[in-house]
C-alpha cells in the first residue's frame, strides 16, 4: 500500500508556481496571437480611404456582378435585382406603381411590363379626361405590349433613366462613393464573408462593407437617411445576355407610350 506524504508548504508553493508561470505566459502569447487580420486579404490594415479606393479599383476591374436591394432617387424608391457587365445588363425593378423588366445588349434596350404599367399611360390627356383612368386606346396599348419585350428607341426620353439600371458603370459609380470625411468601422459578415466597415462623414455618409477575404469587393451599401440597403454578389460570375426571340418582341416606334416608370 502506498503512502502520499504531505509535502510541505513551501514545496507546494514552489510546485504550484511553475503551472502558474505557464498559464500566465500561455494567456499572455495567445493574446498577442489574437489578429482580427489573420487569414485575411489585409485590407483591414488600411486607413479608411484606401480601403474604399481598393473597393472602387475591385469593383471596376471585375468583369460582372449581381446588385440587388433599394435605392431611393428624387423621393421614389426602388427595388433591385440586376445582373451587370460591361455589355449590357438583366434584372427587374420594382417602383410604387410598377413593376418592369430590363434587357440590355450593348445598345439595344428592351422593357418588360404587364398590362397595368402600360395602362398608366396618358392618364391625364384630354382622351382619358383627366379622371386618372386609362382612355380605350391605353388598353389597347396596354393590351398589345403587355408581356412582350418592347425595344426601346435611343432617342425616347425615358432611354437614357431606364438603360442606367442596366449600367454596371453608373450604377457602381453612383452608390460607391461615400461623402464626408471616412472613418473605419467595426468588423462583421456579409454573405458568410468576414469584412471591414468604412462609414462616411455623418449625415449623408453612408456605410460599405468590403470583402476582407479574397478580392476587396464592395458587399454591402447602406446609404445615409434611409436612402436604401443594396449588396453586391456574384462578383466575376459570367451570365448570357440574349436578345429575346422575334415573337416575344415589339418595336413600337420613334417613342414609347408614356408609362409611370
Amino acid at each position: 500500500m502506498s503512502v502520499s506524504l504531505p509535502l510541505s508548504s513551501g514545496r507546494v508553493r514552489r510546485a504550484a508556481l511553475p503551472v502558474a508561470l505557464c498559464a500566465g505566459l500561455a494567456a499572455v502569447l495567445t493574446a498577442c496571437g489574437e489578429d482580427p487580420d489573420e487569414g485575411t486579404n489585409g485590407v483591414g490594415k488600411l486607413a479608411a480611404t484606401e480601403i474604399e479606393r481598393k473597393a472602387q479599383s475591385a469593383a471596376d476591374g471585375a468583369s460582372a456582378v449581381r446588385l440587388s436591394g433599394s435605392l431611393v432617387s428624387n423621393g421614389e424608391t426602388y427595388k433591385l435585382n440586376m445582373q451587370l457587365k460591361a455589355d449590357g445588363g438583366i434584372g427587374s425593378v420594382i417602383s410604387k406603381d410598377s413593376t418592369f423588366q430590363l434587357l440590355r445588349i450593348e445598345d439595344e434596350l428592351y422593357l418588360k411590363a404587364d398590362a397595368g404599367f402600360w395602362s398608366h399611360a396618358d392618364t391625364d390627356d384630354d382622351e382619358g379626361g383627366g379622371s386618372g383612368e386609362p382612355s380605350e386606346s391605353d388598353v389597347a396599348v396596354a393590351d398589345k405590349l403587355q408581356d412582350k419585350y418592347v425595344k426601346v428607341p435611343e432617342d425616347d426620353p425615358s432611354y437614357k433613366q431606364l438603360s442606367g439600371f442596366t449600367d454596371k458603370n453608373v450604377l457602381l459609380d453612383g452608390i460607391l462613393t461615400l461623402h464626408g470625411k471616412l472613418t473605419k468601422g467595426d468588423r462583421d459578415r456579409i454573405g458568410g464573408l468576414r469584412t471591414v466597415k468604412v462609414n462616411g462623414g455623418e449625415g449623408d455618409g453612408g456605410t460599405l462593407d468590403v470583402s476582407l477575404e479574397g478580392v476587396p469587393y464592395p458587399l454591402q451599401l447602406v446609404r445615409a437617411g434611409g436612402a436604401g440597403t443594396v449588396t453586391l454578389s456574384d462578383w466575376g460570375k459570367d451570365f448570357v445576355l440574349e436578345a429575346p426571340a422575334k415573337g416575344e418582341t415589339v418595336d413600337y416606334g420613334s417613342r414609347l407610350p408614356k408609362a409611370d416608370n
